[in-house]
């Protein structure tokens, strides 16, 4: 993708700062429908995720209501989210690094196996009637820090299965697998909760999470089965800066990460939190069931919108397509911040979850495809930190602001803010793309100039 023109063939990325004319191409051509689905480790791999994601969900349905009702502490919620997006943070380009050092498989496993542990500490605590806030904390940050290992280590999986051409396939599926995930995981925590009660059901929930560690040891592929054995060297903090410095240098991998950014910063987690207020100001019917349809449209959106985005092809993997489908995204929340419509609050939160999976899924393939392979887990991790890591602040933004203001203003104001900053990303990168015709031109010019001179004699 070219920072000057936006057209997916047409911008070299240099392998090495320092070597400006070592430069990569993004794949040409259209692509084929559900093209990461012919390679069967991705499939498996696929599956077990979604299976990895519904377990996350099922425990965080156990865990807060059992916490809520034993302490019934608002400080306690309040750490629920920031030790769940923190470690994302603060450690996502060390966890790239990690991903891009070792065999993806082992540190996903390894991630796995933190989800395991702390699902069976739970399930310990509950069993023997000590749980404790302290307790509940570390357990909190371990799920937090298994989730920030598992994100690059996977992304370089899906490329390693597909290769780069059939990345954007694979990416959006994953995403839509994920979202799958997501909407089914408190439906089964529900489930698990009323039928096996709390610790039961958290007990069980760790076998939920052993298909994917067991199928990581079916495959032969490592996250670098395609690079080849490229030396990569231990990540200092330094060198963390380094990689975020030089990341951000490139243009469009800038207004990727601004743009995954922006979007957390500004709704990101805050929005489910928020959800029981509209449930209750829409009356339509009973809360409860209010609330209900509300949290399925919004996980339907990224579901259904991934399977239609993967089988138009409608949108391809450019800045363009991120800007608009961020706009959709901040419009779509706008307008369900404000409406008093049942129907319309429904339709709204399914245009927000398809543009959202289809902004997410975008940027993560742009970030992916045009990151050095040496470094590919970095920048990943870069990306991360931005996309997740800032969806703390969105308790700031729509959380704290709604005590102000009111919940419908805080979020109408938040999705403004999302779209106002969306458009002025669009203005950098367009000055960008200014920038670089005019070099272009000049050059051109230059070397016209220079074959007309008269040859020495």
């Amino acid at each position: 993708m070219c920072s000057a023109c936006g057209v997916p063939t047409h911008l070299p990325m240099p392998q090495d700062p320092s070597n400006p004319g070592a430069a990569r191409q993004l794949p040409a051509g259209p692509p084929v429908k559900f093209a990461a689905l012919r390679n069967r480790d991705c499939r498996v791999y696929l599956v077990g995720g979604m299976f990895a994601m519904m377990a996350d969900n099922i425990e965080h349905v156990i865990t807060y209501w059992v916490l809520w009702q034993a302490f019934h502490s608002p400080a306690l919620v309040g750490f629920e989210v920031v030790s769940h997006w923190l470690p994302f943070l603060l450690l996502s380009v060390h966890f790239g690094a990690l991903a891009d050092r070792f065999d993806c498989r082992r540190v996903i496993q390894i991630a796995q196996v933190m989800f395991m542990a702390v699902s069976a500490a739970w399930g310990v605590l509950f069993l023997t009637g000590t749980l404790t806030i302290p307790a509940a904390c570390v357990l909190l940050v371990v799920h937090g820090m298994a989730g920030a290992l598992w994100g690059p280590a996977e992304q370089l999986m899906l490329q390693d299965f597909v290769g780069s051409r059939d990345l954007e396939s694979a990416v959006r599926l994953n995403a839509t697998a994920r979202s799958l995930g997501i909407l089914l995981g408190p439906v089964v925590g529900s489930v698990l909760l009323l039928g096996l009660g709390s610790t039961l059901g958290i007990f069980t929930n760790v076998l939920i999470y052993l298909p994917l560690t067991i199928l990581l040891w079916r495959t032969k592929f490592t996250g670098h089965t395609r690079d080849g054995t490229t030396p990569r060297r231990r990540l200092t903090l330094r060198g963390a800066g380094r990689v975020i410095a030089e990341t951000t240098a490139n243009p469009v991998l800038l207004a990727m990460i601004l743009l995954g950014g922006i979007g957390s910063f500004f709704i990101g987690a805050a929005l489910q939190s928020v959800m029981p207020i509209f449930a209750d100001d829409l009356g339509a019917g009973s809360s409860g069931m209010t609330y209900g349809v509300l949290l399925f449209a919004s996980g339907a959106g990224g579901v259904i919108g991934g399977l239609l985005l993967e089988g138009t092809a409608l949108l391809r993997p450019t800045v363009n397509s991120a800007v608009l489908a961020t706009l959709v995204y901040g419009g779509a929340i706008a307008v369900f911040a404000v409406t008093g419509s049942y129907p319309v609050a429904v339709a709204m939160l399914f245009v927000a979850g398809v543009a959202n999976l289809a902004a997410m899924s975008i940027g993560q393939t742009v970030v992916q495809l045009l990151a050095p392979p040496e470094r590919r887990g970095q920048v990943i991790g870069v990306y991360g930190m931005s996309a997740n890591g800032m969806r703390i602040g969105s308790g700031f933004t729509v959380g704290l602001l709604a005590e102000a203001t009111g919940a419908h203003v805080s979020l109408a104001l938040s999705a403004a803010a999302l779209c106002l900053c969306t458009l002025v990303v669009f203005a950098g990168i367009a000055r960008a793309r200014s920038r670089a015709d005019a070099t272009d031109r000049a050059g051109v010019q230059h070397t016209a100039g220079s074959g007309n001179d008269p040859k020495p004699a």
